[in-house]
């Protein structure tokens, strides 16, 4: 994947990596069964060193699309967002990680919990938080593909996440022979559960990221709505919308070369709408020009998307 189409957050005031104090609702804090000691239960001074320099790592090369919380009592765990890429089902969708160094570590690899809500939007990451990925050793692999406890970092793990696991057909992360023709009705039920991903968001953001939330959702509001209508008429492929009505691999320029949209998939995304229109609006986006909600029956090709086309050819003429 293509990293340089990933889509730049706007939120200038949140820092792309920090050490904040408050881990109450830490994945792997809350599965604690015990109290735990300052530094959780790392007492290795080896181990120390080198989750110090991930710290470095991190603060001095993550991209801007990932962002990253430590923690000042608890430098055993860490929580990470990560942005969905363009030209992919999960484009302006925010995925939170939350991540956990073993007391040996890096001689074992961290333990990750994805943040799912019980949704499960890719082979690689079950309902139940659970990460099926080599570089963790939780799947097969050779080499460099699984963890190495000299070469292996936090970085690369977040990396490896976002261009490997969230990418343009996940449909093929599940191994095995499938029929061609099938990832794209996968990437249409990735793109509903990555809204409803993007609802729970809203109404329940991860601590020490509402900021990051409120102020990504404010400055891509629009493209969402868009893909949304863009997808349910047939303009554009699911997961190739690229924010100006085009989509990569799926030029549509006349009505024979519609693309045939499910009614499931209309069903579902005209139901999303106008909760995604009132969870951005609730977070300050600017709406203007955009419908409060889709009607299936009412948006017929040059319907809503053509509003929506002489809209935004008139703002930014």
């Amino acid at each position: 994947m293509n990293m340089a189409g990933i889509e730049r957050v706007r939120a200038d005031n949140f820092k792309q990596f920090d050490c904040v104090t408050d881990f109450s609702d830490h994945h792997y804090h809350a599965r604690s069964k015990s109290k735990e000691k300052k530094n959780g239960s790392i007492n290795n001074k080896n181990t120390v060193k080198r989750i110090m320099k991930e710290w470095e790592i991190l603060e001095k090369s993550l991209p801007e699309s990932i962002y990253v919380r430590v923690y000042e009592g608890r430098i055993d765990l860490l929580r990470a967002a990560v942005i969905g890429a363009r030209k992919t089902p999960y484009h302006n969708g925010i995925f939170f990680f939350d991540l956990k160094f073993p007391p040996d570590y890096p001689n074992s690899p961290p333990k990750v919990c994805y943040r799912s809500f019980g949704l499960r939007l890719n082979p690689n990451l079950y309902a139940t938080g659970y990460v099926c990925l080599s570089l963790l050793n939780t799947w097969g692999g050779i080499g460099t593909e699984r963890w190495c406890p000299e070469k292996s970092t936090i970085l690369q793990l977040l990396l490896s996440l976002q261009g490997l696991v969230l990418n343009e057909k996940p449909y093929f992360n599940e191994p095995g022979i499938k029929p061609a023709w099938s990832w794209e009705s996968y990437n249409a039920n990735v793109f509903v559960l990555s809204c409803k991903t993007m609802l729970f968001l809203c109404r329940n953001p991860p601590k020490n990221f509402e900021g990051l939330i409120a102020e990504h959702f404010r400055g891509n509001a629009g493209d969402i709505l868009r893909a949304c209508v863009e997808y349910l008429e047939g303009r554009v492929r699911v997961g190739f919308f690229n924010g100006d009505g085009a989509g990569a691999d799926a030029p549509v320029s006349s009505k024979k070369k519609k693309i045939k949209v499910s009614r499931k998939f209309k069903g579902a995304v005209a139901e999303l709408y106008p909760k995604l229109y009132q969870a951005f609006n609730g977070v300050g986006a600017s709406l203007i020009g955009l419908p409060e909600k889709i009607n299936v029956s009412e948006s017929p090709a040059g319907g809503i998307i053509g509003k929506l086309k002489r809209f935004w050819k008139k703002i930014t003429a």
